[in-house]
Order: C-alpha cells, then structure tokens, then sequence
C-alpha cells in the first residue's frame, strides 16, 4: 500500500482509525516469538476491527540481545524490501511512552522487511506527503516509524538506478526486529486504509504469507567480508576533470562579483567486482567501526541497496526539543596519539576549514531561529573524532513552537552548506552544471519519522549496491577559497576508503579481461 496514492489529499490531515500497539510475554527466542505472532495474527484474523483504516504492531519481546543486522543478514533469501536503521551509541532511544513491561528501553538498531506500508512519489516531498506519513504514527505507539530518506535534489534528472526510490521513499516495515540494549523484540505491523484500495483482508493475508517465509534461525556475522577482486573503478569526474571542476568553481568564489563562498563537489566512482557484494554484509563491517555514527540500508523491492555508515546528523526532534550538528574540515586520524593531536591542532587552526567550518555552522544556527525560541551552540568549535576520520565540531540545540514545524526545519535544514554550499540558490546551480551523475539520495536526509520523535542524519559516505556486479560509491568535499584541488582529491580517497578497503585492489589476469555488465546496464536488464 502506498500511502500517497489514491485519494489520500482528502484524507491526509485524518489520523487513520486506530494505531495500536500489544505487546505479548516475553519469551526466550526467535522462533518461540514467531509462534507467538503467528497465534497473535490468526487471532486477529478471525476478529476483525470494524474500521475502514488502521494500523497495529504486535511485538514480542525476546530475553536475549540479539543483533538486528544478523537478523536481516538470516532474511537474505527473501524478494521483499527492506530497511535498516542504526543511530549512535546511547542516542538512538525510545520513548518514555514505550511498554513499561520491557526490560529495556533503548533501542539499538531497527531492522525491517516488507512493506506494511511505504510513501513514495515522483514530485519533491510536500507538506501533504508528510501528513500522509503522520496519518499512521501517534505518540502512542512510539515503535511504529516510518524509516526512509529523500533525494539531494528532486528537480534534478534521475537516473535508472534510482528510479525504485522516487524523490523520496519511507517504509513501515511488515516485520521488524528491534535490537535493544539487554533484549531483543520481534514485531509485525498490520495497515489498512480503504480510501487507498488495500482492505483489512488484503493485509491480514499479506502479513500471513509473509511471516510464514521469515527465518528464525539467526547466526551471527563476522564482521568481515569475502574481500572479491575489483574488476574496474571508473571514477565520476576523472581526476584531470575533477581539477578541472575544482578551478572552475575556485574562479566564480574569487570573483569579487560573486556571492558564491563554498561549493560541496561530489565524485561518483563506479566499482565492478568479480563477484557479487553483500550490501548487509558490507553494512556489518561498517557498524564495527562506526559507534559514533549512524548506519542505513534502504531497499525497495527488485532494486539496489542504498547504504551507508554517516557521521553527521541533520536533527533528532523529541517533542518540541530539537538538536542539530555542525560538521565540516577534514583530516585523517594519526598513528599515533602524538600524531594524532598534531593533525587535530592542524585542522583546528586552518584558516581554510575554520572558513567552511563556519559557513555551516552559522546557517544551521539562523535556519533554527527561524522556527525556535532559543537556540543555544555548544560547543561552538571542537573536534569530533571517528575510526578513520577527525572534523570540526559543533552541536545546536533549541525548542521548536511548535511541532508542525518539523516538516519545516526538514525542508529548511536540507541541504546544509557542508553537502551543498553556500548561498544554496548558487552551490546547487554550479552542482547541476558540474556534476555529470546523479546524486540520488547520496547527501539526501535519511532517517524516520515517528509519532512524537523523529530523528535524521545526512546520506554521506555511502554506496549503492546493485543486484548485479559492482556498486556506486559517492563522496563529496567542500571547496572554498584556499582549496587545492589536489588535496580534495585526497579526502575524497579517505572519505570512500571505508569501502574500498572491504575489496582487493589486485586483479587477477585471467579476471581482467573478461566482459562485465555496469552496474546501470545489470539494473536495465529483466531478471
């Protein structure tokens, strides 16, 4: 069902007839909660709500933690979309409106198959499509999200590995398992709506044909990969065009005439392997080196992956509280603790990146006061460090007036200076003239939204993987003046070696030659 189809601008300020959540004993695994579930479902199979609309989770809690990505990794075989969501350490936290019967309330990753009900469409995602998104969410029933992301730029011409995602794609999951800090819980969510043609029978059935497919029997991934051969790696502009792009953009910001100050430019590197990728294997590896970060995987049905392991958020909204990040300049982490703070002091007294660095900073700050009472930065410069990477760092914080505002600071927020530029009217056209791939949903917002909480973080560093050979991975970097075109290109090799280092550079002769599909081609093709 998709819920920004049929007549639904009649009906999306509507909340559909019940959102509920019931929450069964907990029991002591996988396959004793999906007995539980399926019991639940045939339950309520033979006892209908009288409601022509509707939405309801039943969850299961599970005594032991068991990891989500492990879960999903357990559902390979299955030919239904599906989701994965991974926010920081400690930050990625339930309501306190969740079941008190649950030992534990914070959540640790989400992951999803199935559709009990996605939102997608072709036009920019509008103050209509989020209400339809709201119809089904309540502060109620805080577990039942809807987890997506939206493109960087929906007036820009879409290519044919994106097409599955619209300009924007968000997903109730049909299954979901919840990976919690000391438990686990495994969920299935019912939705119908029969002013968008999909009836209580269809759904119910839906959700019967589906849970009988779901594997129970979950084993743990290591968190590595079969390192396959790259093949090739066609990098989106070249390196001589990239310097070329570089300069170019370097002339319009010293123009004295120009109101352009920084530009985010993005590569494209197109990797063909000698076997498939994983992309939940490859997610695995990144959640083992990303704690500070967030982790993704969106997939629509018969499409690629899009998957990521981003350190920046866009926002995280609870009630009226609203919290944002700075993040821009970067260096790689030293060898060494001596090393390593020579490179901090480095970044921290570059003119160049403290430029960048307050470029972002100050239009997140004005874009909050425009929907806040106060918004407070602290701190106002500082290094964040991650496994591979250090930037400069700021956190904002403010109390929204209201918490419709949330559809605006999303529209607002997006894109921020450290993926666009700034003024964002001037980085996007010079981006649209340069660019000569489609940024889909690479530096897009991807996140959920839920019934009182949503929380978003910037599609960066990230790769989609197709269904055939190979992957697309994207990267960008912020140009401003001082910049060398040279060094650009650098960070663009730290900023994508998170997944270039999970592949072997070397390739096999008897390999080299051989004819292989592109990426683009293997999606054109019938299955």
């Amino acid at each position: 069902m998709n819920g920004c189809e049929g007549e639904y601008w009649d009906n999306n300020n509507v909340a559909v007839g019940t959102v509920e959540m019931r929450t069964f004993p907990a029991v002591a695994s996988p396959s004793l909660a999906m007995d539980t579930l399926k019991s639940a479902i045939s339950h309520l199979k033979s006892n209908p709500p009288p409601l022509p609309s509707g939405i309801i989770r039943l969850q299961v809690p599970i005594h032991q933690r068991i990891e989500a990505i492990d879960w999903l990794h357990a559902q390979d075989q299955l030919p239904l979309p599906r989701c994965f969501f991974s926010g920081r350490r400690n930050r990625f936290n339930n309501s306190n409106n969740a079941n008190s019967s649950l030992p534990h309330h914070n959540l640790v990753s989400v992951a999803g198959i199935g559709s009990a009900v996605f939102f997608r469409h072709f036009h920019p995602f509008s103050y209509n499509d989020w209400k339809s998104i709201k119809r089904f969410l309540s502060t109620e029933c805080p577990l039942i999200r809807a987890y997506g992301a939206m493109r960087f730029d929906a007036n820009a011409n879409m290519s044919v590995e994106w097409e599955a995602f619209g300009s924007f794609y968000f997903t109730i999951p049909l299954v979901e398992f919840d990976e919690l800090e000391g438990s686990s819980l495994l969920a299935t969510t019912i939705a119908w709506d029969n002013a968008l043609s999909w009836t209580w029978e269809k759904a119910i059935n839906e959700v019967q044909s589906t849970i009988r497919q779901v594997s129970s029997i979950v084993v743990k991934l290591k968190k590595e990969v079969s390192r396959t051969f790259i093949l090739s790696n066609n990098n989106v502009p070249s390196k001589e065009n990239w310097e070329l792009a570089v300069k170019r953009a370097l002339k319009i910001i010293n123009r004295s005439s120009s109101p352009l100050i920084k530009v985010v430019l993005a590569r494209n590197s197109r990797v063909v392997t000698a076997t498939d990728i994983d992309p939940i294997a490859w997610l695995a590896c990144l959640q083992a080196e990303g704690e500070n970060a967030y982790q993704f995987c969106l997939q629509p049905a018969n499409a690629p992956a899009f998957i990521g392991n981003t350190p920046e958020q866009l926002f995280h909204r609870k009630c009226l509280s609203i919290h944002s990040e700075a993040m821009a300049g970067t260096r790689a982490r030293g060898g060494s603790n001596a090393l390593d703070l020579e490179i901090e002091h480095d970044l921290l007294s570059s003119p160049k990146d403290h430029l960048e660095f307050t470029i972002v900073r100050e239009s997140i700050r004005s874009k909050l006061e425009a929907v806040c009472d106060r918004v407070v930065v602290e701190p106002k410069k500082t290094i964040r460090k991650f496994s591979r990477v250090q930037h400069l760092y700021a956190q904002l914080s403010g109390k929204l007036r209201n918490e419709d505002d949330e559809f605006g600071i999303l529209c607002s927020l997006h894109p921020t200076p450290a993926v666009c530029g700034f003024p964002t009217g001037e980085a996007r056209l010079l981006i649209s003239d340069a660019e000569l791939f489609d940024r889909g949903m690479y530096a897009g917002p991807v996140g959920w939204f839920g019934g009182g909480e949503s929380e978003f973080a910037v599609g960066i560093r990230s790769a989609l993987v197709g269904q055939g050979l190979g992957a697309l991975i994207y990267a960008g970097t912020g140009i401003v003046a001082g910049s060398n075109p040279s060094l650009e290109w650098d960070e663009l090799e730290l900023k994508t070696s998170q997944f270039t280092k999970l592949l072997k550079l070397e390739v096999p002769l008897e390999q080299k030659f051989r004819t292989r599909i592109p990426l683009t081609e293997k999606l054109r093709a019938p299955e």
